[in-house]
């Protein structure tokens, strides 16, 4: 079931990234383009939440039942020495939190002002902010630090 789960984990990156990457291109060109604020806009503000929501409750699952994880907990002492084991333990999901908080805040606030302009220029600031923490914790294949497949198979 772990593999399953990590493989499915890695999937929904892709998700999350193009949804965010897709809500990003609509807010700037709403915001610098002084558009008005659509439906489609609202779409891709409501999608890239929810799929970002959707990886959280993925990683949570995986990061309870995972090895790595377990080993960090139970051996925290090592384990925070060691840069792969301490980056799954605690700075992935920490930095991956505190994305997908900036996702939340990002579509509650944007849901709520009241001007098209308002709206867009608070979804660019959020989630580009959002995407760069995001960015910056995934274990991309091409990493120094830390390196993972970008696809993991079923």
């Amino acid at each position: 079931m772990y593999a399953f789960i990590l493989a499915l984990h890695s999937l929904i990156r892709w998700f999350v990234l193009v949804s965010l990457l897709f809500a990003l291109y609509r807010a700037y060109t709403g915001w610098l383009g002084n558009k008005t604020y659509s439906k489609l806009d609202n779409r891709a503000r409501i999608i890239a939440a929810t799929v970002a929501h959707i990886q959280l409750v993925v990683g949570l699952w995986l990061y309870f039942i995972s090895p790595v994880v377990s080993y960090f907990l139970s051996h925290f002492k090592e384990g925070v020495q060691n840069r792969q084991i301490r980056f799954f333990g605690m700075e992935h999901i920490t930095m991956m939190l505190i994305g997908i908080t900036l996702i939340t805040i990002a579509s509650a606030k944007a849901k709520r002002k009241t001007t098209d302009q308002e709206k867009f220029k608070t979804l660019a600031i959020w989630l580009t902010i959002a995407l760069l923490v995001i960015l910056s914790s995934i274990p991309w294949s091409f990493s120094p630090l830390i390196s993972r497949p970008l696809f993991r198979p079923f």
